[in-house]
């Protein structure tokens, strides 16, 4: 039993969305984090979701680590693959998605693919290849604001031409709607323009099952999770796949809750104000990043936190706040340290019995995962559209909410810890 679809996720909380809809389509589903060094044996499930840590890296290095993420699952038997970026899209004129998309078409020598961020079941939609969260342009919705991956162009055609020398087209809303016939003539006609991705509209859920009908066998797809939620049942009429597949539920482990907070979205921010009166929060005191001992204080402030309360450990800041950072740093050099920063708090928290934990923001996600040890997940349920409980495989079991920084309604924080069975 080899796996069907192998993933490529450009960072850890996007793995773990696309693999909490894959589970709740009934397949089963193993995360890894991080490409294992090695050989594969074949996992007994339908889906391996490899999780990388490549979306703000520079190109170069995002494209190496992709190929070899596909070189591994192709040696694991996958039949079908999948790139998963994030649903704002989060990249830069330079990449990281075009120049990924580009090269993982080139080593499996196809000749075509979509590109698909649209879940609007998350207020995420795509109209005649623009970009909207909510009512929102892409461009207007504070995602302009990203500390690492500004996105100031909602059209998602000419921010995609930017990133390849592969030509970008269009599957537009009147298309989609039309149904799978139409859709597939329109792939026809574009591949005739010598047409390499295209951007596929999609301004509600239905949208993307009649994508997933239509474009199903494609060697490659690459978008957000929403547009694989019609992947099990494409599965399931080719009889790929058997009866969905019910896992139980995660329960809650004994020890305390805490929160990490990374991520400067918005919503974030909301989530972490609707959090004061539930939570005991410490936040990071920017200003001090360049004392030597200050992550040592923080761990210990965090360890002292921890009680009937999560504790709440936050970084996040308005826009002003994280220009100021990054003036003072610059942006990687200003990541980077707050990464290492949560690097030193995951570790004291968890040594100190918080072993029920959520991480907001894509980047933090891999750090606090790397420092912990995690390798592999188990995906539990969900406590929102997209976001999944996951347990860690191995040793020492942790629940982890892997969250990304816009997921989630302003209680998410609160919320969260309520989705974890009581023992």
């Amino acid at each position: 039993m080899m796996p069907l679809l192998g993933a490529i996720a450009d960072d850890f909380t996007g793995a773990t969305d696309l693999a909490g809809v894959l589970r709740a389509g009934g397949l089963r589903v193993a995360q890894l984090l991080g490409v294992p060094e090695s050989d594969p044996a074949a996992p007994e499930v339908d889906v391996v979701v490899v999780a990388l840590k490549s979306r703000s890296v520079p190109a170069a290095d995002a494209v190496a680590d992709s190929l070899a993420a596909l070189a591994w699952l192709r040696r694991a038997g996958c039949r079908q693959f999948f790139f998963k970026y994030c649903s704002t899209f989060d990249s830069t004129p330079d990449g990281n998605i075009g120049p990924v998309a580009s090269a993982l078409l080139a080593a499996l020598d196809e000749p075509f693919t979509i590109a698909c961020p649209a879940y609007p079941e998350n207020g995420r939609t795509v109209r005649e290849g623009c970009l909207y969260v909510g009512n929102q342009r892409l461009n207007e919705s504070g995602m302009e604001h990203h500390p690492l991956t500004p996105m100031t162009d909602a059209n998602l055609v000419r921010w995609l031409q930017r990133q390849t020398p592969d030509l970008v087209g269009l599957i537009d809303n009147r298309v989609v709607d039309a149904g799978p016939s139409a859709i597939k003539s329109r792939v026809g006609r574009l591949k005739g323009e010598g047409v390499r991705i295209a951007i596929a509209d999609a301004v509600k859920n239905e949208d993307l099952y009649t994508l997933g009908e239509a474009l199903g066998d494609l060697k490659l797809i690459t978008g957000g999770s929403g547009i694989a939620l019609g992947l099990p049942r494409k599965y399931r009429e080719k009889g790929w796949v058997g009866a969905p597949v019910a896992e139980p539920d995660l329960e809650w482990l004994p020890g305390s809750a805490a929160i990490i907070c990374g991520s400067c979205s918005v919503m974030t921010r909301k989530q972490i104000a609707f959090a004061r009166e539930h939570c005991t929060l410490i936040a990071v005191a920017g200003e001090r990043l360049r004392d030597s001992g200050y992550q040592e204080e923080l761990a210990e402030q965090s360890v002292a936190a921890l009680g009937d309360k999560p504790a709440l450990i936050y970084s996040s800041a308005d826009p002003d706040g994280v220009a100021d950072l990054q003036r003072q740093w610059g942006a990687a050099e200003a990541g980077a340290r707050i990464e290492r920063l949560f690097a030193c708090v995951a570790t004291a928290i968890v040594a100190a019995g918080a072993h029920n934990l959520v991480v907001a923001g894509g980047e933090t996600s891999g750090a606090v995962a790397a420092a912990l040890g995690v390798n592999g997940l188990r995906i539990g349920q969900p406590i929102a559209p997209g976001v999944p409980w996951t347990r860690s495989l191995g040793e020492r079991p942790l629940n982890l909410a892997l969250k990304s920084g816009n997921f989630g309604a302003e209680d998410f924080f609160v919320r969260a810890f309520e989705k974890l069975v009581t023992p």
